[in-house]
């Protein structure tokens, strides 16, 4: 796949940690993706509705609203409801994982990320059959 060839895809990534935001983003711009970042479940939303992502990396924990009220509004509004939208979370409990999925998350992703695992969920939610390297 030739990056040149296609737009950028956009990734939202929602967490209130910014050292965590810092990461992931390196990581999706080191792979070519456009980041729009948000530090809590409001600003998530309102960046969803504004800038229509391509994905949506959200942190469960999150002030204001957390990543399960979040998910709520986005599978509740059908112009957004086919949004691929990741759980991105360090509580990973026995559990969290299936009521996450069954709260309508795309994936569940647990923190600290593995990088290579994490680059390769994220190009299997948009639909990419290879990452660039």
């Amino acid at each position: 796949m030739n990056a040149l060839n296609e737009a950028k895809k956009r990734v939202l990534v929602a967490d209130d940690n910014p050292v965590s935001r810092e990461l992931i983003r390196e990581i999706l711009e080191y792979d070519q993706y456009e980041v729009i970042e948000a530090g809590d479940g409001r600003e998530a939303l309102a960046k969803v509705r504004e800038h229509r992502p391509d994905l949506a990396l959200l942190d469960i924990q999150m002030p204001i609203m957390d990543g399960n009220a979040v998910i709520r509004e986005i599978r509740s509004d059908p112009a957004l409801a086919h949004l691929p939208v990741a759980a991105l979370t360090a509580y990973a409990m026995q559990g969290d994982r299936e009521r996450a999925l069954a709260a309508g998350f795309s994936r569940y992703i647990t923190k600290p990320i593995e990088i290579p695992d994490f680059r390769e969920q994220v190009a299997e939610l948009l639909g990419k059959r290879e990452i660039n390297s």
